[in-house]
């Protein structure tokens, strides 16, 4: 364990939420850290381009390649990179961690080549060479036309988006959209790029097929059901807020979200969560968002609630989303006995659908006990089984035990054993 890092902002995560942040509060004279697991900042909306399409933070300590841990006590956060562990303690923390994929199991998800959408645009950005391959979109929600314009733009033949709600849903969304012209326009200009590929509504996976790998999805259309021959699957509905830090520090979460006042601070003093970890929005409230918590843990608490009114727009939209892109049931009952729900572990749905909760799924099947640590199949399990999903304990990611077992000196090791 390395001599331990002190700053006096913490920023986790640097997509445009945490960039967002840390400019601001650099602006400010402030002592800013940023933390990303990535190699790069960015995040996935600015995936390869971070410091070029973000704001200039330059100025601010960059821990890339880094994962926060644990927070083994107030003001301290425990961090392990590729080559050691290490803990910073802050005075003002901004958890700008994100969202991830919303997944829905069917069979045959688990096949090589079958991805979250997102996932797949991620591995592309990477990357991926797709060239000439054919792929699939399925899902809910706008990702779907994002990710299929970059796979479009690396060589490959997107042959359909399916999307699951129907067309007066996403007509009742077009006109909503009337009221945001600038997201209205890139509507329009991201289809008018992908007119060529079918994009077919009250659209949805049956099942991927394959052997060693993806071959081909069967899509209900309606009343009618096809099956189109692929080479990538890309399956998303929606995103899911990273809630594991702020759980860990003890902020409220609610409706999935870390519950947040107008400056986007949590209950937990000296913590702002900014972006999609406060709720799902988009880029634009997730670059607001940062700057309000930037400006506020720096000290300006004037100049940002000056923000706060163009929030309430954003807070709109983001409703918009949730109310016009809302599952059909019939989304999960596509599941056979044999259909894995917890990935890490080889669980089924027929394992799974005889327990009351789950803790006892997860006594008796290790359910929620892979690397994902729930991450995947807890969502899942919520929907399907109606069940409370335990919270994380820490570590919140994979870890060495060096880390783990670090000098008692160098910091508190209470809540960061193993579990």
């Amino acid at each position: 364990m390395s001599a331990e890092l002190r700053t006096n902002i913490a920023v986790v995560g640097a997509g445009p939420a945490g960039l967002a942040a840390a400019h601001a509060a650099l602006a400010q004279g402030a002592d800013v850290t940023l933390i990303d697991d990535n190699p790069s900042p960015g995040g996935q909306i600015w995936r390869g381009t971070g410091l070029a399409r973000g704001p200039n933070v330059k100025q601010a300590r960059l821990l890339a390649s880094t994962r926060v841990v644990a927070a083994p006590q107030a003001g301290s956060l425990l961090l392990e990179s590729m080559n050691e562990g290490q803990v910073l303690r802050y005075r003002r923390l901004v958890v700008a961690t994100g969202a991830r994929e919303r997944m829905l199991p069917f069979p045959g998800w688990t096949l090589p080549g079958v991805t979250g959408a997102g996932g797949l645009q991620a591995l592309v950005k990477g990357g991926l060479d797709v060239r000439g391959q054919r792929a699939v979109l399925a899902g809910s929600g706008p990702l779907l036309l994002a990710a299929a314009a970059v796979l479009q733009q690396a060589g490959a033949q997107v042959v359909l988006i399916a999307e699951q709600v129907s067309a007066a849903a996403l007509a009742r969304f077009a006109w909503a959209l009337r009221a945001y012209p600038d997201k209205l326009m890139q509507a329009v200009a991201l289809r008018w790029s992908l007119r060529a590929v079918p994009y077919h509504s009250h659209a949805h996976v049956l099942e991927a097929v394959g052997d060693e790998r993806v071959r081909g999805v069967r899509i209900q259309h309606g009343e009618r059901i096809r099956e189109i021959a692929c080479d990538w699957l890309g399956v998303g509905f929606g995103l899911i807020p990273n809630t594991e830090l702020p759980q860990a520090l003890g902020c409220d979460v609610a409706h999935g979200a870390a519950v947040v006042d107008a400056l986007v601070h949590t209950s937990v003093a000296g913590v702002y969560a900014p972006g999609e970890a406060c709720g799902i929005g988009g880029v634009d409230k997730a670059q607001l968002e940062g700057r309000i918590a930037g400006l506020a843990a720096a000290g300006a608490d004037d100049a940002a609630r000056a923000l706060v009114p163009r929030r309430a727009p954003q807070l709109r939209f983001a409703s918009l989303l949730q109310k016009h892109f809302a599952l059909r049931p019939e989304l999960l009952q596509t599941l056979r006995p044999d259909t894995l729900i917890c990935r890490c572990e080889d669980v089924s749905h027929a394992q799974l659908s005889q327990f009351d909760s789950s803790r006892e799924a997860k006594l008796l099947t290790r359910c929620g006990m892979g690397a994902c640590q729930a991450r995947m199949c807890g969502p899942i399990c919520a929907d399907l089984y109606g069940w409370v999903v335990d919270g994380h304990r820490p570590p919140l990611q994979p870890a060495r035990l060096a880390t783990l077992m670090s000098e008692p000196s160098n910091h508190d090791r209470k809540g960061v054993q193993p579990s």
